[in-house]
């Protein structure tokens, strides 16, 4: 199945110059969405992970089927104030500005084999301040999943020593 006829390109959002992969089309698709879910517990299944971790908001359609497969637990990472525990923060940079993500300090265990799970690695700042967080909190990062990748914009270095797995690139 080519995973990416089900992704929709919409030009100029959510500005201009911006070309947003849409992904809902994906979604709507049970056999499509199965088919992305399948492919990603391949690519994970020997890991042995305790826990899969996905960003908002986009990596929780990911990454709780995807945990739901392998096994293990699951824990989002949110914009701030969206948790309502004891948190830890990781502020970083955006192209204009800075952003923060949190995660409850409790979200995983000292020593947990953690897999990082978002819909998108763009630049590689949100999955690598999640990274940053989650070894704060004692977690392991294995690796990070991700539906889309758009190569040219080289997240993959941000996340130098993690293993990034992708099932579509641009």
């Amino acid at each position: 199945m080519e995973l990416e006829s089900y992704i929709r390109d919409v030009p100029d959002f959510p500005k201009e110059g911006i070309l947003f992969k849409d992904i809902t089309p994906l979604l709507a698709n049970h056999k499509a969405l199965t088919e992305a879910i399948d492919r990603l517990h391949a690519r994970f299944a020997d890991h042995e992970i305790d826990c899969v971790v996905g960003i908002e908001s986009r990596g929780f359609l990911f990454g709780v089927p995807l945990a739901m497969r392998l096994g293990c637990g699951f824990a989002p990472v949110r914009k701030p104030n969206k948790l309502p525990y004891k948190t830890h923060a990781e502020e970083y940079d955006l192209e204009y500005g800075k952003d923060t993500l949190e995660i409850h300090a409790d979200a995983v265990n000292p020593g947990d084999r953690v897999l990082i799970c978002d819909d998108l690695l763009a630049t590689g700042g949100t999955m690598r301040a999640s990274r940053n967080l989650i070894e704060r909190i004692g977690g392991k990062v294995v690796a990070c999943a991700v539906l889309i990748e758009l190569g040219f914009l080289d997240g993959r270095k941000r996340l130098e020593g993690t293993q990034v797995e992708a099932l579509i690139t641009y």
